[in-house]
Formats: structure tokens, sequence, C-alpha cells
């Protein structure tokens, strides 16, 4: 297992960092990358197969960012040296400064997502990594819970319940099999006073979800429906 030390901004982004440029979600996926070649430099002792796994990491990791400078270039290159898990967790801890936190968020103004949630609490704020996450989701009282996630730039709160599975499953939003609960929210039908009830299966535990979302499109359709 790859460990790195990681930041965590108690109140999310306080100011911009005019550096950073990889998502969490990118993040992950590099860092999937990066235990792929650890992997295979243990395992595989040919070196045509060895250099063709890190043209392809070095390939699959350029194409997440369509424009990238010759400063960041610089900053991912180094993925491709590396052969042993000491490599791989130096090399992800030199991309904490270029990670690009969650949106800033505050206890009002998460209040604010929700004007219509009784007795709201909010999450504990100084508890979450914004380093690492791709969205917040938090439980309230029995079942309640509260999804934000960024769209277009702005942030966006959907309510629902939540039931735990007793379960393991496929996540919805970060495709991997884990203890997964039914996240379902409620939406009025247009032009009728009736509720359509949609929802799917995701991570009970939503910071090891952030841990392995690789990808953002999965968490946007998942909203997409819900929103419907």
């Amino acid at each position: 297992m790859i460990h790195t030390k990681e930041t965590n901004d108690n109140t999310g982004s306080t100011a911009e960092n005019p550096k950073a440029f990889i998502r969490n979600d990118q993040y992950n996926f590099i860092k999937d990358q990066a235990k792929i070649l650890v992997a295979g430099q243990a395992s595989v002792n040919d070196a045509e197969v060895l250099n063709v796994l890190r043209h392809l990491a070095h390939e699959k990791v350029y194409k997440l960012f369509p424009s990238l400078t010759e400063e960041q270039k610089k900053i991912l290159n180094p993925l491709v040296q590396v052969k042993e898990l000491g490599e791989a967790e130096a090399f992800l801890e030199k991309l904490q400064p270029y990670i690009i936190p969650f949106k800033t968020v505050s206890a009002p103004g998460l209040k604010k997502l929700f004007p219509k949630a009784k007795k709201f609490k909010g999450p504990k704020l100084e508890t979450i990594n914004f380093n690492r996450t791709s969205y917040l989701a938090w439980t309230e009282s029995s079942n309640l819970m509260y999804l934000v996630a960024e769209e277009d730039d702005q942030l966006i709160g959907i309510q629902g319940s939540f039931t735990r599975s007793g379960k393991q499953g496929i996540c919805t939003i970060c495709n991997r099999h884990s203890e997964v609960g039914m996240f379902i929210a409620k939406t009025k039908s247009s032009g009728q006073d009736q509720f359509i009830k949609r929802g799917n299966y995701i991570c009970q535990d939503t910071a090891a979800c952030n841990d392995h979302v690789k990808k953002l499109d999965k968490l946007h359709e998942f909203i997409g429906r819900l929103k419907k």
C-alpha cells in the first residue's frame, strides 16, 4: 500500500494556489498508476514489458490534462522513473502542493444549500481533508444524508436518506467494491405535487470513497439522475 503525507486544510481553500492543477480524482488516478508500476517492477523481469508499462502510465496521465505547461510536465514526468514503493511515495508526496482543494465551504454557506432542512447541523469541517475531497457527504439523525458537490464552478446540495445495506457492492460514485448503502433523494415531479424517488448504492465510508474516485463522470451522472 502506498502511503503519503496529505495536508489537511480544515476550512477548505482559503486562498487559491496558482500552481495547483491536479484534482483529487486525477491524483487518485496517478496514484493508481504508480501502484501499477511498483507491482510491475516486482513481478516482471522483461525490460521491454516494463518499458511498455511506463509508457502507458505516462500516456494515461498526460491524457488527464488537455493543456499541460512545461513546468507541470516536469512535475508529472518522474512517475515513469518509479520502481519501488519508496520512490512512489516520494513522488506522490511532491504532488501534494499541486492538488486543487475542494471549493471553499463554511457552516453558514452549507446551510444555505439546504434552506428547507430542519435542525441542520452540517459536517465537522475540521476533520475533512479538502485536498482529498471530490464531494462532501455526511449523515445526520438516523438516516438523513446530505451530499454536496461542485457543478459549473458552483456548489450544489442534495438531501436524501441513506440506508446501510450490510453487504458489499459496487459504489455508484467511485466504482469500487466496498460496503455500500442506498442513497435516495426525492424530487418533485414537473407540474405535479407528487415526488419521485431516485437513488443508488454508494460507499458507506465517504472519506474512503473520495480516496478512490478516479473520474468525476460517475459522480456527475449520479447527481444528474438525482436532480431529474
